[in-house]
């Protein structure tokens, strides 16, 4: 069984192509969000159809980025303060386990991993910071959506797709 989300595409399928191609088939509903074309897919597949004929595709795609906060030097800093320690607390438990300490694992390189992963941290952060000059104050999500989900079928099961649809949409779920 392969389970994807919508940005990602597991292991290859069968018989589905290697490089990006433009999907085929017969268009059997339209949605405005990603959320209602896998309802209808799967209340497809609950009717037992073949599924396997469908692709859900996002038409009109948009780059969406979403502002977080502002950032500052103590913002900035102190994420990188946080970002460093989690790697130097690794670095140093990975090393501690490894030291010749008999009474098992040794305080000392977790504690210099620690420190030293801070100071890297601050280091990267303020170097990264300082090169931007101002023109970036802010953090940001992006996102990739689309204006509208269409869901297509191969020709052969295109009909039936579209009538199972119809009573999704109709609310007759029988």
């Amino acid at each position: 069984m392969i389970v994807t989300g919508p940005l990602s595409s597991g292991r290859q399928a069968p018989g589905q192509p290697k490089l990006p191609t433009p999907p085929t088939g017969w268009p059997i509903g339209s949605y405005n969000t990603y959320e209602e074309a896998q309802r209808a897919v799967d209340y497809l597949a609950d009717n037992d159809f073949a599924v396997r004929d469908v692709t859900i595709v996002g038409v009109d795609l948009m780059l969406v980025e979403r502002v977080i906060g502002r950032l500052s030097w103590g913002r900035v800093l102190g994420t990188g303060a946080a970002s460093g320690a989690w790697f130097g607390l690794f670095v140093g438990l990975l090393l501690s386990m490894f030291s010749n300490n008999a009474e098992g694992m040794a305080l000392a390189p977790i504690l210099i991993g620690l420190v030293v992963g801070i100071g890297f941290g601050v280091a990267f952060a303020a170097v990264s910071y300082a090169s931007t000059r101002g023109r970036r104050d802010f953090s940001s999500s992006s996102q990739l959506v689309a204006g509208r989900y269409d869901v297509l079928c191969q020709p052969r099961n295109a009909e039936q797709g579209r009538d199972l649809l119809a009573k999704l949409n109709m609310g007759t779920h029988g």
